[in-house]
């Protein structure tokens, strides 16, 4: 008999809990990109403050590898997070670790503000602990995120769903960049005439860049309490818990057109009617590595290839917006943090957002496999474009079209892998691997992140070292840093190409096994395990008392 409220779940109409759903899980990527973005005019305040000389004739910076660290510290903890919270959210229920890893990034983002000290040592020490607490959180909330939304969402607008959750990313730039504008106009209004000069920063310039981390906090704060009402998602209160009673009782509260009394007859007969135990493998076993090995290379190559162009989109920036605003030594603290910020909110809303967007209209009209390839393509033809007569031109002519080329890059990642690799790992893998297998191949990115935010900004330097500035090292150029960065992303479409599959309007059921199963279907380890559920191949997995690993 059929779990027929898995089946109603795929073909419930669109409704107002749906979007709630979206608000409450995108609070999380919305904290994620606003402590990722706000980082860069920080890092301009920080080093005024701290790295100033009332002797040099230029204002205080700070010093590369202090920078790379502050980075890489999120990006590990951000690693570390993915793997521990998606590893429980299959183990121990994706509800009951979501509020903990929203606590996690509310308290660790007020606490970098903090950072316990003022001195410059112990101040950098301590925002990098935070940081690396902070970047936890926001690993725990990707597999958890991109899991619950999947599980609630009906089968036609699930990718939809997804990537509006993962849209949220372009709000948080923006309230990051609007946010630090308006803090520092209103200190830059308050304190003129008096010290804040090109050459000296006011003490209050020291409160300016807490207050900046700590405000990211409050909208995921205030979602809270949502986060911890949610009911479990149905899928993991049946298929994992095997309580079906309870996942159509938790699912009629909060879908308005689901009668569980439809349902109830088929639930109880379940419960009490004998069921044989069904084949079981945990995520280290031969069969998973047969029947989603190549499911799992895939989400995780993907993610890793993109966060390797897109994190290091840091690169060129400096590039592009010096020429449009004054030099450092030309402005004060709080003007250099608004122009870098001015500049984020201009990419954002001319770029990023509308990559988000466009996603969410066309994935189910266009398919998650074809603007994953699409997007990897354009973002490394505009790189070869930036990167072909970067020294013989770019280099000295900063214009319009190389800021075009450059947005464009951004348009086509978010319209492209870098959303599209978030929902994939949600809708590929049983309920029991589903939130684990997302934080493998999320974590697998991050590692792409730091390659590309850390050690491709090293490798851009000059190569010689007349053209290096002070810090650091000579490296490769930045002509043929463009260039591997184009050939990653060329190499990223031909792997989506050969291993990632097409999971549209197909239920999260049907594509556990798409792709992996054998020519007859014989040994289709879950299809066995469906058959003393149901003969529907809309049913589901249990698991009946075994740990999934």
């Amino acid at each position: 008999m059929a779990l027929k409220v898995l089946t109603a779940l795929d073909h419930a109409r669109t409704q107002y809990y749906h979007f709630k759903a979206i608000i409450i899980a995108g609070m999380g990527l919305f904290t994620d990109s606003y402590d990722l973005f706000c980082i860069a005019p920080v890092m301009k305040l920080i080093g005024r403050i701290y790295y100033g000389d009332a002797r040099a004739d230029k204002p205080g910076v700070t010093p590369p590898a202090v920078a790379s660290a502050m980075v890489a510290v999120a990006l590990a903890g951000t690693v570390i997070g993915q793997l521990v919270f998606g590893f429980l959210g299959d183990r121990i229920g994706r509800r009951r670790m979501y509020g903990l890893s929203l606590l996690l990034m509310v308290a660790s983002s007020f606490a970098s503000g903090f950072s316990i000290c003022r001195t410059r040592g112990c101040v950098l020490t301590s925002l990098c602990l935070f940081r690396f607490l902070l970047g936890i959180g926001i690993g725990g909330d990707y597999p958890l995120s991109a899991t619950i939304m999947s599980e609630f969402a009906n089968k036609r607008t699930r990718g939809s769903f997804i990537a509006a959750v993962f849209s949220m990313q372009g709000f948080g730039i923006l309230a990051s960049s609007a946010v630090t504008m308006a803090i520092t106009a209103a200190f830059n209004k308050a304190t003129e005439g008096g010290d804040a000069g090109p050459l000296q920063t006011p003490e209050s310039a020291d409160l300016v860049w807490r207050i900046i981390l700590m405000v990211g906090a409050i909208p995921a704060g205030l979602t809270f309490y949502w986060r911890i009402a949610m009911p479990e998602t149905a899928r993991f209160t049946a298929l994992v818990e095997q309580d079906v009673m309870k996942a159509t009782a938790d699912m009629g509260k909060v879908l308005g057109d689901l009668d569980v009394h439809n349902f109830a007859e088929d639930a109880e007969a379940l419960r009490r009617s004998p069921q044989p135990r069904p084949p079981s493998y945990g995520l280290l076993s031969r069969q998973f590595l047969r029947r989603h090995g190549w499911n799992l290379f895939a989400c995780a190559m993907a993610w890793f290839l993109v966060d390797i162009p897109y994190y290091s989109s840091t690169l060129f920036q400096s590039q592009i917006y010096q020429p449009f605003f004054p030099r450092p030594e030309h402005v004060n603290a709080y003007q250099d943090a608004y122009n870098v910020a001015k500049f984020q909110a201009i990419i954002a809303v001319a770029s990023t957002i509308p990559g988000y967007f466009a996603t969410v209209y066309f994935i189910e009209r266009v398919g998650r496999r074809r603007i994953q390839m699409m997007g990897f393509f354009f973002m490394g033809l505009f790189l070869f474009a930036l990167a072909g007569p970067y020294d013989n031109y770019w280099n000295h002519h900063t214009n319009a079209g190389y800021i075009v080329l450059y947005a464009l890059t951004f348009f086509f990642s978010n319209f492209g892998p870098n959303t599209t690799t978030f929902i994939v790992p949600a809708e590929l893998f049983p309920a029991r691997f589903r939130s684990t297998c997302h934080g493998i191949s999320g974590a697998a990115g991050k590692v792409g992140a730091i390659i590309g935010a850390v050690g491709f900004l090293w490798a851009s330097q000059a190569r010689n070292k007349e053209g290096v500035a002070s810090g650091w090292k000579p490296g490769i150029g930045m002509m043929n840093a463009l260039i591997i960065l184009a050939g990653v992303c060329m190499i990223g479409a031909v792997h989506t190409y050969l291993f990632t599959p097409e999971t549209k309007m197909r239920s999260l059921e049907e594509n556990e096994g798409g792709g992996s199963q054998d020519g007859d279907g014989h040994e289709d380890v879950d299809g066995e395990e469906n058959k003393y559920i149901t003969p529907s191949p809309l049913s589901a997995q249990p698991l009946v008392g075994q740990s999934p690993v």
